[in-house]
């Protein structure tokens, strides 16, 4: 397993899953350090400080979807929390965490009607805990 759009699974009922990779064109890997308060670099130059943890950010760009599409993805987005299920590098394995998202727009050059296709967007499902 390597890390792809297509492992990147949502969580929607007790044991099943949605593959998001079938309405992306590309996810976004981040992982961000989050240092304590005491952090800082010292007169000397030196950096020092806590390390509280590193919380995976995945970004995925949606390709533009149709009516009935938008109606699958928008229900995850909105939820107050996600668990998603990816390939985690540091692990060397699929990995389950929390998310919560962040806001989206969704672009309409026409109205939504049968299959006419909106533009794409992005939305990012940030962790609420620190990478285990």
């Amino acid at each position: 397993m390597f890390i792809d759009k297509d492992s990147i699974q949502v969580k929607i009922g007790s044991n099943a899953y949605i593959s998001l990779g079938q309405y992306l064109v590309e996810a976004k890997y981040g992982y961000y350090k989050l240092f304590s308060s005491d952090t800082g670099r010292s007169l000397s130059g030196s950096m020092t400080g806590t390390l509280v943890g590193i919380f995976p950010k995945i970004t995925l760009q949606f390709r533009p979807l149709t009516k009935n599409e938008l109606e699958i993805i928008i229900p995850l987005l909105d939820a107050a929390n996600q668990t998603i299920k990816y390939y985690d590098p540091n692990k060397k394995t699929n990995t389950e965490i929390t998310t919560y998202t962040g806001d989206y727009e969704i672009i309409n050059k026409n109205v939504i009607s049968g299959n006419t296709k909106n533009e794409g967007f992005s939305c990012s499902f940030i962790a609420t805990k620190k990478r285990s």
